[in-house]
């Protein structure tokens, strides 16, 4: 074979081996992941099909990496815009800490954060976004000022407290950083909306929808009150060194106070909340079920998930929805880089045994003249 062959074959080998695991771990990998992912029983024409994800923390300006920062947003933009591909849901939520800095970012990085934000998250017109507030966009309880809450509802038109209806389903949104009780003027406002929320729930009709607005879920950045994540199990569960770390009330989850509230008040079918970034379970008054929707980033997780639900007036159903594990990633990289190893090494040792037959032939013929 011409040595020029030999150079183009093994150049195409070596192109075919880099590309083939580029494009399978950039884009590939994400559809027979997310393919897998289906609620159970048969859709119905009045069900509402939402995607619920939370804590996706775009990296800001002090504290991100630009090489970190580019590959945690690639990441979540190609698994979310697979995801909206493939499950067309019609409605999507976000439960809170969409930045990691914004409870201290500038005005300058702040609208480059979401900027890049709507670029990720994107959209067609068939689907709603519905954006909920967590400590990281507005600061912890302690931190949290009117400037910082309202650049957020701002940006993604969210009020503190609201109420979002979609073929007749109700959902709840709570700014639980600000369900602390303690009488400073953000938590009398939301609690406030609160009440008003309730008092319509429970004593009202909505005449447009025609139906009664008795059962909701509540959707939120804080998970309620519960002492660890001991009783959490499942593979989005926190690791199994930290889930008896005791939790923190008004840091880690909400005030015992503050949780029987919102149950008391609005005694919800369903509660979704995020925030510490691990799945989780639990069965609050023996009623009241809640569901802790891990991180959407694998910043954060070695395997992120998000929930697809199938919510009618009178029954839902939940699936989740993992994402491909960054070590499966890492693991076919490493294969590739192994195989073109290997491909270069067989290369060399075939040229080499090709320069030593070609010296053997020359000596040959020296000798023979």
């Amino acid at each position: 074979m011409p040595r020029f062959s030999v150079k183009w074959v093994v150049a195409v080998v070596l192109i075919g081996v880099v590309g083939g695991a580029f494009f399978f771990c950039e884009y590939l990998i994400y559809f027979p992941t997310i393919l897998k992912c289906g609620t159970d029983g048969h859709s119905v024409d009045s069900a509402v099909r939402a995607m619920v994800l939370s804590d996706t923390h775009l990296l800001g300006a002090v504290g991100g990496h630009w090489f970190d920062k580019l590959r945690r947003e690639w990441q979540m933009e190609r698994a979310f815009q697979t995801a909206l591909w493939l499950l067309r849901p019609e409605i999507v939520f976000i439960l809170g800490d969409i930045f990691d800095e914004g409870k201290w970012s500038s005005q300058k990085h702040w609208e480059d954060d979401v900027r890049r934000f709507h670029r990720m998250f994107r959209h067609s017109a068939d689907t709603e976004l519905v954006v909920l507030v967590g400590n990281h966009d507005i600061g912890f309880h302690y931190e949290m000022d009117w400037f910082k809450l309202q650049r957020f509802e701002k940006v993604f038109n969210a009020s503190s407290t609201r109420i979002v209806t979609k073929k007749g389903v109700n959902f709840l949104l709570v700014n639980s950083v600000a369900l602390h009780g303690d009488g400073c003027p953000i938590c009398q406002s939301v609690e406030k909306d609160c009440l008003s929320a309730c008092f319509l729930f429970f004593h009202e009709k909505s005449e447009s929808m025609h139906v009664s607005l008795t059962v909701c879920s509540v959707l939120q950045h804080y998970p309620l009150y519960r002492v660890s994540d001991a009783g959490c199990t499942g593979q989005d569960a926190a690791p199994p060194e930290e889930r008896h770390l005791l939790f923190r009330e008004k840091y880690d989850v909400l005030s015992k106070e503050a949780s029987q509230r919102l149950l008391q008040w609005f005694k919800p079918r369903l509660i979704l909340s995020g925030h510490t970034h691990s799945g989780c379970e639990v069965l609050h008054d023996n009623k009241y079920p809640e569901i802790s929707v891990p991180s959407f980033s694998w910043r954060n997780r070695n395997n992120p998930s998000f929930i697809l639900a199938t919510v009618s007036p009178s029954s839902y159903t939940l699936s989740k929805c993992f994402l491909p594990e960054e070590s499966t990633v890492i693991s076919v990289y490493c294969s590739a880089g192994a195989c073109l190893l290997l491909l270069f090494l067989a290369h060399c040792m075939w040229m080499k045994g090709l320069l030593q037959c070609l010296s053997l032939c020359l000596l040959g013929k020296h000798k023979s003249l």
